[in-house]
C-alpha cells in the first residue's frame, strides 16, 4: 500500500516536472491527492501609467465637452429642479421655527412668486411649499394639522390642479411622506448631489443622456402618449425654494410651443361635477378653520393664465363654481388676477407661467393687495416703489403670449 502511494507521488512528481506549452499550467487532474492552488495570471508588461493618463485626459475632456454643451442649452449649476428632498427640507422648518408666512399651491404660484420681492415689501421671507404639478390642498391640510403653524398660508390655485383628486395629489403625497421620514442613504445622496451640483450644470435630471434618448420616442402609435409629448424641463430652483420658469422658455419658441401642446393635452375641458366640487370646498373649509383656530389665516391667489388655456379652464370649472364658491364657502379673502389691474397683459411664454421679470411684477401686485385683506401681512413703510407691466413686458416677448 505504501509502495502504491509512493508510486503515485512519484508519478505526480514526474508529471509536474514535465514542460507544458506556454500559457498552460498543471490542473487538478495532473495532481491527484493534492489541493488545487489559487489560480494565478501573469500581468503583462504594459505602459500602465501612460494608459491611465490617457484615460484620465479623455474622461476630463468628454466631461468638459458635455458640461459645455449643457451650459449652451442654458442649464445652470446649482439648479435643484423639481426635487422632493429639497421640498421636504423646507417643510421640516415649520416644525423647527415660527414660520410667519407659507406659500402653498401648484407650479403657477411657485414660478410666479418672487420671494425677494415679498421680503422687500413686507420684511418677511415666505416659506415656499408649492409643488409643480401638484394640488395645494393636500399641503394645506397637512399644514392645518400641524400645531406648530400659526401664521399666514397663501394658497395659489389653478383650478385644474386644486380641484383634481387623482393626478395632482400624487406629487404632494410623495413629498409629504418624504418630509416625515427620509432614509439615511437617501438623505446622504441628496446632500452629496446638492454639493456637487453647485459646480456642474450637466447633473440636471431632465438632461441626462438616458432621459434625452428616452424622449426620442415620438409616439408613433395612434392614441399613445409617449415621453416625447410629456413635460420637459420647466423650472429653475435655487436654494431656499426660489423657483422660476426656466429662462430658455422665455425666448425658445420651439420649447414654448412644446409646452403649449402639452398643456392642451393635459388640461381637460370636461366639466367638473358638483359632487367633486363640494368635496373640495368642504375639505378646504376644514383646513382653513383649523389654522384660524390657532390664530393663523388663509388667503387665496389665482395667478394668470393665457386666453388659450383660460377657455379650457373655464369650461372645466367656471369661476363662479370654483373660485367664487371657494371664497364664499370658506369665508376667506383672495386675489384673482382678473381683478388685479397690474396683473393684466403680462408675459406668459408658454401660456401657463409668467416670465421671470413679470413674476416679480405680479408678486408686487398681489402682495400689496393681500396686505389690505389680512392682518398677518404688513407692508413696510417706504418700501420699494410699485411695479407695473412696463417693468417686464418687452416688445420681443409680445409674440410669445
Amino acid at each position: 500500500m505504501v509502495l502504491s502511494i509512493s508510486s503515485s507521488e512519484e508519478i505526480v512528481h514526474d508529471i509536474s516536472r514535465q514542460a507544458l506549452p506556454s500559457g498552460l499550467r498543471p490542473t487538478a487532474a495532473d495532481r491527484p491527492g493534492i489541493a488545487q492552488p489559487v489560480p494565478e495570471r501573469d500581468i503583462p508588461q504594459q505602459p500602465w501609467r501612460t494608459m491611465a493618463l490617457i484615460v484620465t485626459v479623455l474622461v476630463i475632456l468628454f466631461t468638459s465637452l458635455w458640461e459645455w454643451r449643457m451650459r449652451t442649452l442654458e442649464l445652470i449649476p446649482g439648479d435643484l429642479g423639481a426635487n422632493h428632498d429639497a421640498w421636504a427640507e423646507l417643510r421640516r422648518q415649520v416644525d423647527k421655527r415660527d414660520v410667519p408666512v407659507v406659500i402653498i399651491g401648484d407650479s403657477r404660484i411657485l414660478f410666479d412668486t418672487d420671494l425677494d420681492r415679498v421680503t422687500q415689501l413686507t420684511g418677511v421671507r415666505p416659506l415656499q411649499l408649492a409643488i409643480a404639478g401638484g394640488s395645494g390642498l393636500p399641503i394645506l391640510e397637512n399644514v392645518a394639522d400641524d400645531p406648530h403653524f400659526k401664521g399666514l398660508a397663501i394658497v395659489g390655485m389653478a383650478e385644474t390642479a386644486y380641484f383634481d383628486t387623482q393626478f395632482a395629489v400624487v406629487r404632494p403625497q410623495k413629498a409629504l411622506a418624504l418630509s416625515h421620514w427620509e432614509s439615511p442613504s437617501k438623505r446622504a445622496s441628496f446632500l452629496i448631489e446638492r454639493f456637487i451640483s453647485t459646480g456642474f450644470a450637466m447633473l440636471d435630471d431632465n438632461y441626462q443622456l438616458s432621459t434625452l434618448v428616452f424622449r426620442l420616442d415620438h409616439d408613433s402609435r395612434p392614441g399613445v402618449i409617449g415621453p416625447h409629448d410629456d413635460v420637459w424641463k420647466a423650472q429653475e430652483t435655487a436654494a431656499g425654494g426660489q423657483t422660476w420658469l426656466w429662462r430658455r422658455l422665455e425666448h425658445d419658441r420651439r420649447m414654448s410651443e412644446h409646452f403649449r401642446k402639452v398643456w392642451h393635452m393635459f388640461f381637460t375641458p370636461k366639466p367638473l361635477d358638483d359632487k367633486s366640487i363640494e368635496g373640495i370646498l368642504v375639505r378646504t373649509k376644514i383646513a382653513v378653520d383649523k389654522i384660524r383656530a390657532r390664530g393663523g389665516d388663509v388667503v387665496f391667489v389665482r395667478p394668470p393664465s393665457a386666453p388659450d388655456l383660460r377657455v379650457i379652464e373655464d369650461k372645466h370649472l367656471p369661476r363662479a363654481k370654483g373660485w367664487d364658491a371657494l371664497l364664499t364657502y370658506t369665508h376667506t379673502n383672495g386675489i384673482h388676477f382678473d381683478d388685479l389691474p397690474a396683473a393684466q397683459n403680462l408675459t406668459l411664454p408658454e401660456s401657463s407661467h409668467l416670465s421671470r421679470a413679470c413674476a416679480t411684477v405680479f408678486t408686487d401686485a398681489y402682495i400689496r393687495s393681500l396686505a389690505d385683506q389680512t392682518a398677518l401681512l404688513h407692508p413696510r413703510p417706504n418700501s420699494a416703489p410699485q411695479l407695473s407691466t412696463r417693468n417686464c413686458v418687452q416688445p420681443s416677448a409680445a409674440g410669445l403670449n
